[in-house]
């Protein structure tokens, strides 16, 4: 058996046949109406929207006039002069009443008369010892720390003291400055008394 090849017709394949089908159809002309109400519906929307703005402006002025039904003279408003916007504001008045009272107030003071009769001089007691040795050992300190001191031997109820004793200073504030100087060199035991 032989065949013919040639004289046959060919078969079309599944792919083919479907396309020509589809070719074969009638085109449909159906109107999108769906796309068609969302683009009129967002440009209305949008036509809304510049509407509701337009009335409004960035300094709270509107742009419609409303109606007057009585036809009032217009009057002439002057524009309010410019401020300086690097004016400073006016200066606030003071409302408190004490700065009144604390210049009319008057203050007394009492002062004790003790009867006792400063004579101007004062001294610096820096220690008292019983034995003299030791009083000459913190004479030597001071010395060292550049200041001059004594030592007095007093008698009393108690025995014998030996007390070291720097001065006379003429005000106590002299005293004072010196009772700094022995603080800063490790002595803390000086007392300024009057002088006697």
């Amino acid at each position: 058996m032989s065949r013919d090849y040639a004289n046959r017709k060919p078969k079309s394949s599944g792919k083919g046949s479907r396309s020509s089908r589809a070719s074969k159809k009638k085109p449909t002309n159906r109107f999108p109406i769906i796309p068609w109400l969302l683009v009129i519906g967002l440009v209305t929307g949008f036509g809304y929207f510049l509407w509701a703005i337009n009335g409004s402006s960035g300094n709270g002025e509107s742009s419609v006039k409303p109606k007057t039904t009585t036809a009032q003279p217009e009057t002439k408003v002057t524009p309010a002069p410019k401020k300086d916007p690097n004016a400073l504001p006016p200066k606030p008045q003071e409302e408190w009443t004490y700065l009144e009272e604390l210049e009319n107030k008057k203050v007394e003071v009492d002062v004790p008369n003790s009867g006792v009769v400063s004579s101007g001089l004062y001294q610096m007691q820096c220690g008292s010892f019983r034995k003299e040795s030791q009083a000459n050992e913190m004479k030597a300190r001071i010395a060292f720390m550049g200041m001059e001191a004594m030592v007095k031997r007093s008698e009393g109820s108690n025995g014998v003291w030996y007390r070291v004793v720097l001065g006379p200073f003429e005000s106590k504030r002299e005293g004072e400055r010196n009772r700094h100087k022995m603080q800063n060199g490790g002595i803390n035991t000086c007392k300024i008394w009057l002088w006697n």
